[in-house]
């Protein structure tokens, strides 16, 4: 019971002195300032259609076309060696193939 009575207390000291009874809030702005805000921009990881154009014609697609963009798949269309071919990438950083 000791110990019990010993760390109730204790734990009433650190929450009354946690907290500051006459302490002023902090005020967000000051009077006819607007509050500073800082927006950090993520840069997007995403697969360009210039991008995945330019890995079609590398791997051999001739007479390339960008068919279909969506947020998931970038669509090339042209020639290969053996006729007309669709090459899709994945919509995100380095154009990973996903179909060919």
């Amino acid at each position: 019971m000791t110990h019990f009575v010993a760390k109730a207390s204790f734990a009433a000291i650190i929450a009354l002195a946690s907290n500051p009874f006459g302490a002023p809030t902090a005020s967000a702005s000051e009077w006819g300032r607007a509050p500073v805000v800082d927006v950090q921009y993520r840069p997007v990881y995403a697969c360009s259609p210039v991008h995945a154009f330019q890995k079609a014609r590398w791997t051999g697609l001739r007479y390339a076309r960008v068919t279909n963009v969506t947020p998931r798949r970038v669509v090339i269309s042209g020639r290969n060696h053996r006729g007309w071919d669709q090459i899709v990438f994945a919509n995100v950083g380095g154009c990973p193939l996903i179909r060919r």
